[in-house]
């Protein structure tokens, strides 16, 4: 039988927009133990900003003591809570992304949510507060109640008593294995290695040159001859660096057969992971920007201002491509904790993960380059911050 956990969280900000922070734990739902706590001083934010934060860090938290725990979410925060439940629409853009990366942590209908007045919610409120004291004395908080429930010698109890709620079922859930939110700014020295993903963008197909919109839901082509003298290339330049230790490939023949040149000069295996697959632009695939443009001039247009929208015909939006690739990164850094990962994917799934690292909003995908063949990184660190180390270099290939 599954473990079920309780998580709590708060935020809070001093102005509104001012020096904010957030606060969650996680509770056993049986015993009401305190399992986990997370806290962390935000810097200059609002009041719901930071009550997603600490949502976002309770679900991770929760994640990180057991994966296939189910999970309860108990907030103050009517907004969150609504909005999370899909009872009310997102219409701040400051909120969407955050909500996109909470949904993100667990498939659909795993995760369940409950309002609580403020006064059941002290726990997360204080350490909230404790986080935002902390920040202005410029220091980081500290957990009292570290991943398992055992707490810091000589610290005081910080369990409250279980309630009668505590018990009732809820549903799977299941978030990050980075474990804890990310601090903002510079964390401890002694982080361990990172999980490094090199990322590469596959060699050109004949759409490629043509720039034309290539997705999961088309004809799936092949490398050109230029794209097979590209994988080539960047498979030298990675055998010289000596760092690669496992190759990860989109399940599209693209991806693959670039993966299988690089792997076969590595000496290792592919492993194809299908969240790392490309957005499928329904009725656009084969279609140049321009031909989309006069074909379907209003879908474009909706298309292009949110990333709710999904192309014509039943394709993908960018939001349900951020969740899949967030799922897909979250796995993988579990999977190779400490260790350098090439993963062979796509346009959107790149950007996608070096918008999530950077905390970038939704149109800074449409303002990064990344050209077939290129590799970008990005570290991976035990505390959840991530470091964007290098984007679109394509020296290999000159």
């Amino acid at each position: 039988m599954a473990r079920r956990f309780i998580v709590e969280a708060d935020g809070g900000s001093r102005g509104n927009p001012g020096p904010a922070g957030y606060g969650a734990l996680v509770r056993d739902a049986e015993t009401g133990e305190t399992l986990a706590e997370v806290a962390e001083y935000l810097g200059t934010a609002t009041n719901n900003v930071a009550e997603y934060k600490g949502l976002i860090a309770g679900l991770r938290a929760a994640h990180a003591l057991d994966p296939a725990a189910e999970v309860r979410v108990r907030m103050d925060s009517k907004l969150v809570i609504e909005q999370m439940s899909g009872r009310w629409k997102i219409k701040h853009p400051d909120m969407r992304p955050l909500a996109a990366e909470a949904k993100a942590i667990a498939p659909p209908g795993r995760v369940t949510y409950e309002w609580i007045p403020r006064e059941n919610n002290k726990h997360a409120d204080r350490l909230a507060n404790e986080a935002m004291d902390a920040g202005k004395r410029g220091e980081r908080w500290q957990p009292k109640v570290p991943p398992g429930g055992t707490l810091a010698a000589g610290a005081p109890e910080a369990a409250e008593p279980a309630d009668d709620t505590l018990a009732e079922p809820a549903a799977t859930g299941a978030a990050p294995a980075t474990g804890a939110a990310p601090a903002v700014g510079w964390g401890s020295a002694d982080l361990g290695t990172p999980a490094t993903f090199v990322l590469l963008r596959h060699g050109e197909t004949p759409l490629t040159p043509e720039k034309r919109f290539s997705g999961s839901g088309g004809s799936d082509p092949a490398l050109s001859d230029v794209g097979r003298h590209q994988a080539e290339r960047v498979a030298a330049a990675l055998a010289a660096r000596g760092t690669v230790q496992a190759v990860v490939a989109s399940p599209l023949r693209r991806c693959r057969e670039t993966a299988e040149v690089v792997a076969r000069r590595l000496g290792l295996d592919v492993r194809v992971e299908e969240g790392l697959r490309e957005t499928d632009f329904g009725a656009w695939e084969g279609l140049t920007f321009a031909e989309v443009k006069e074909r379907y001039p209003d879908d474009l247009d909706a298309w292009l201002a949110s990333t709710e929208v999904a192309p014509t015909g039943g394709g993908e939006s960018f939001a349900a491509v951020t969740r899949r690739v967030a799922l897909a990164r979250d796995k993988l850094i579990a999977r190779y904790p400490g260790r350098t990962v090439l993963l062979v994917t796509h346009v959107t799934p790149i950007k996608t993960l070096v918008r999530l690292a950077l905390g970038a909003p939704p149109e800074s995908l449409f303002r990064m380059e990344l050209s077939a063949a290129s590799l970008t990184a990005v570290a991976y660190y035990g505390d959840g911050n991530a470091s964007l180390r290098l984007l679109n270099e394509t020296a290999h290939l000159r």
